[in-house]
């Protein structure tokens, strides 16, 4: 009768308990996280060589799914320095003062296909904004390969002061991509 009382109380426990999402590592050799802007009517693409994100994502359990990303904008690198000089400067991300951006998520949505929409906090410059960021997902054994893209306005975040805050030498529209490969963690 006690064993079988402990192993109810086990059981009732274990069902008490919630479950996580699985957790992701993510490759960073594979993976990219970047930008793109027309500056001058040109377009500029740039990357940031450091960032860091803490995923549980179960495309069968969304609900306790969640992503948390802190990129380093002093890691911004393109193939103008002149410009990437700049743009960590007082008239751009002003990394002195504000060294990371976030994107922390509030949900996700499956479109189908292999299709999401993650939904979340975007903090760049000091300013939250609301950000949806579409993407696609696959999943192999244990490695997932997510890539996505939504566009912001940088005015939004106060991005973009003197000569830079004028659409006309930079566009207020930035795309932001991520290629992203991660592994399940064990």
């Amino acid at each position: 009768m006690i064993r079988n009382l402990v192993i109810a109380t086990a059981l009732a426990a274990l069902a008490l308990t919630p479950a996580t999402a699985a957790s992701w590592n993510i490759d960073h050799a594979k993976s990219r996280l970047g930008f793109s802007v027309q500056w001058s009517g040109e377009p500029f693409v740039a990357t940031f060589k450091t960032w860091n994100a803490t995923i549980s994502f179960d495309p069968a359990d969304l609900a306790r799914a969640k992503a948390t990303v802190t990129i380093d904008l002093g890691s911004e690198t393109s193939a103008f320095p002149d410009n990437d000089d700049g743009l960590k400067g007082p008239e751009g991300f002003s990394t002195s003062q504000f060294p990371t951006a976030r994107f922390e998520t509030a949900g996700f949505v499956a479109k189908g296909g292999g299709n999401y929409v993650a939904t979340g906090r975007l903090t760049i410059h000091g300013v939250e904004r609301q950000v949806s960021l579409p993407f696609a997902l696959s999943i192999t054994g244990n490695t997932a390969h997510m890539t996505g893209r939504t566009v912001v306005m940088r005015s939004d975040f106060g991005l973009g002061h003197g000569e830079w805050a004028s659409p006309a030498t930079i566009a207020h529209e930035v795309t932001i991509t991520v290629d992203l490969t991660a592994t399940k963690a064990r």
